[in-house]
Formats: structure tokens, C-alpha cells, sequence
């Protein structure tokens, strides 16, 4: 089960776990809450999608329009939780940066919807959270749920997802400093934490590489193309772009910085263009259904986020063979070695200007981190074979 299938990380690597499963020795179902995204198109023709739920897709809009749709119970579900949200985040003097609201929106709307499958599955998996509704609406043997974030990053409330991740047989982790921040977390839970990496849907990349040209987006010239990939979110930290690219632009160098994503924080971003006067220099590219074809456009691959679980566009870049840089977040270290696939930059704006500055001076570096991705494997489509252990054992 999965939300959609947008584009974005998470969904990227559920691609890769269903290209990359065994299809003539398992049988899949795909339920998604909303039949909607640019990746439903590569949903290998072996998995089984199964039929839209209306109730499940009223959960991805406002509370307005599910009334709208006559949806009442679903309505009612969102409404109480989003109350008794507000209530909790003050009892608990949560900041504002956190994941209750959406939690309890589904904790509190999960009775009235209806069963997913008449099936009773070998194994369930809850790919994208809040996890309560396999818990509770599909009959398996086994119940997995995934963590794809980093949860020393936001608050939340500990009981109320402590009841709902207990409910899982195991809990799957895409990082070693993940399952760290999870556990750190939720202590008596260590003991479900199972580690299997993001793999990545390598046909489904091969196919889109070469799809088209980008040479009227990113045109060649006398400067190094630098690129970011993410949505506009206070995550991925493209608000302090503009400023990071003047400092590297006033130690003499000529750059331009290009931002694949869209979000909230995109008028922000803009405004930030425009008061470091980078208008030529960061160019705003919006959003793209197929990224590749940028990917392998660009000299430089950077990642400026504040946290990450594990970067999917910083393998992506890897794959396709990039410099990377990323700033270091908690889990930096486990999405590259610093030095041999890529490198780490510190958070503040002007060490951060310097470290990708050195790596725009230092054409041999660059050639060497380019080198050294293309001798590891990060597709790790053997990562599959822990899944299977799950459904086995």
C-alpha cells in the first residue's frame, strides 16, 4: 500500500521493489489511496493494481471538497483528528515542524473506511506513512511498515505512533542512521528494525535517460552546471541556494545552479533569487516528470537538505555517474563516502559555498568521484532477497 505515485523518493524506490521482485514466483497487489502520478505509466505489467477507492482518495484532499463528494464519514474521521491534533501538540509543546496532524488525520478516519482486498496475503507492507490502515484493512500472515525519513528531525507524538508501529510484525529501515534515529525514538521497538535499502528501478532510468535533449534548458557555456533535485519544502533547503551561489559566484567563480521541484516555498526561493541578484545564476527548471536526461546534463550533483532519510536523487546521481556534494545532515554518512563517491560540505551557507567552490576548482576530483561511482552497486536490486526472507521465515 502506498499513497501514489508521484514523483519523488519514496515512490521511486517502491518502483524499484516492483521491478525488481520476482514476478513468477510472487504474486503482487498494488492498492494505492490515489490512482494519480507520473510514474503510474512504468508499473511493470506484472503487478496487479488494484481498483480506486473513493473513500481512501479523499484522504489527499481538503476537507471541503470530501464534503463536496458527499463523503461524510471521511470527513468527520479528518475533522476529529485534526482537533484532537491541535489539542496534542499543545499538551505536548510540539513545535510547529512535525508530523501529528497527518498522523491522526488517519488514525482517526482508518474506521470508516473499507476493507482494501478480500485476500489474505503471505505478507502486507505499509510503504509510506501513517501505517495504520494495513494494520487494520487488509488480512495478511505478516505485517511490515517502512521508515523513509529521519525521525531526529520532527516531532511527534511517541505514544500515539508508538501504538500504531507496534502493531507490525517488523519495522524496515532504508539507512543504519535511520533505524539509529528510530530507535532513539522508540527504544522497545529495536528489536523489529529490519535494514533493506532503497532499490532502484534501473530499467525504468535507462529508458528515461535518453528521452530527450536539455540543451535549451541547460545549454553548455563557460560555467559549471550544478543541479538540485527535490520539492520545495523547508527540508531540502533551496531557500538558502541563491545565497550559497552568490558567495561561490564572488569568489570568481562562473556557475549556474538549476533546481528540478516544486512545493510551497518556491515563491520564497524567487524572492531570495532576486535579493542576491542570481537571477542568470539559479534557474528555477520546475517540475519534471522525467529527471534523467537533467541528471546527465549537469557537471555537479548537490544536495543541500537539512535531513534526509536516504537521498534517492543523490543515487540517481551516482548511478548516472556524478560528482556528488551533500550537506551533512545526521545520515550524510550513509548515503556516500566522503571523499570517494562524493564529498560533504558543512550546513552553514558561507563553509558550504567553499566546499562546492573547491570541488568546482578541482576538475580532478571531480573526475575521480565520477570514477568511483561506477565501481558500486547502488541499484542494489539484491536487496529484494530480504524481502523474500520476510515472507519465508
Amino acid at each position: 500500500m502506498a499513497h501514489s505515485l508521484d514523483i519523488g523518493g519514496a515512490e521511486s524506490s517502491l518502483l524499484g521493489i516492483l521491478e525488481n521482485i520476482d514476478k513468477k514466483n510472487y504474486q503482487v497487489d498494488l492498492f494505492l489511496l490515489r490512482h494519480t502520478g507520473e510514474l503510474m505509466q512504468y508499473l511493470p505489467k506484472e503487478i496487479n493494481l488494484l481498483p480506486p477507492n473513493n473513500k481512501y482518495s479523499s484522504l489527499g484532499i481538503p476537507i471541503t471538497e470530501v464534503l463536496k463528494k458527499g463523503q461524510l464519514s471521511i470527513a468527520l474521521g479528518r475533522y476529529q483528528g485534526k482537533r484532537k491534533a491541535t489539542k496534542r501538540i499543545k499538551e505536548l509543546h510540539i513545535q510547529s515542524d512535525n508530523n501529528v496532524v497527518n498522523e491522526y488525520s488517519h488514525k482517526y478516519t482508518v474506521k470508516y473506511l473499507p476493507m482494501m482486498s478480500d485476500k489474505v496475503y503471505d505478507l502486507a507492507i505499509s510503504f509510506m506513512s501513517p501505517h495504520y490502515f494495513v494494520t487494520e484493512k487488509v488480512k495478511a500472515k505478516k505485517k511490515v511498515a517502512w521508515i523513509h525519513t529521519d525521525y531526529s528531525t520532527y516531532s511527534v507524538d511517541v505514544d500515539s505512533e508508538m501504538q500504531m508501529w507496534d502493531k507490525y510484525d517488523n519495522i524496515i529501515s532504508i539507512s543504519d542512521d535511520v533505524s539509529k534515529s528510530f530507535i532513539k525514538t522508540f527504544p522497545l521497538l529495536k528489536s523489529k528494525i529490519c535494514l533493506i535499502e532503497n532499490i532502484m528501478p534501473m530499467s525504468y532510468m535507462k529508458a528515461k535517460m535518453n528521452e530527450f535533449s536539455v540543451e535549451d534548458e541547460m545549454p553548455n557555456g563557460d560555467y559549471t552546471k550544478i543541479l538540485s533535485i527535490g520539492r520545495f519544502s523547508p527540508q531540502k533547503n533551496f531557500t538558502s541556494v541563491p545565497k550559497i551561489c552568490k558567495a561561490i559566484y564572488d569568489m570568481g567563480l562562473n556557475i549556474k545552479w538549476y533546481l528540478i521541484g516544486y512545493g510551497g516555498e518556491e515563491e520564497l526561493i524567487r524572492k531570495k533569487i532576486d535579493d542576491y541578484n542570481m537571477q542568470d545564476n539559479v534557474i528555477i527548471l520546475g517540475k519534471k516528470d522525467n529527471p534523467y536526461p537533467y541528471i546527465k546534463a549537469c557537471d555537479i550533483y548537490a544536495q543541500p537538505s537539512l535531513y534526509e532519510g536516504k537521498s534517492i536523487a543523490v543515487r540517481e546521481a551516482q548511478i548516472l555517474a556524478k560528482p556528488v556534494v551533500i550537506t551533512n545532515y545526521s545520515t550524510a554518512n550513509s548515503q556516500l563516502e566522503d571523499g570517494f563517491d562524493g564529498i560533504i560540505v558543512p550546513m552553514d551557507t558561507q563553509l558550504c559555498a567553499e566546499g562546492i567552490a573547491g570541488l568546482v576548482n578541482d576538475k580532478t576530483l571531480q573526475i575521480k568521484l565520477s570514477n568511483n561511482t561506477k565501481s558500486k552497486d547502488y541499484i542494489l536490486s539484491n536487496e529484494i532477497k530480504k524481502l523474500y526472507d520476510l515472507m519465508e521465515n
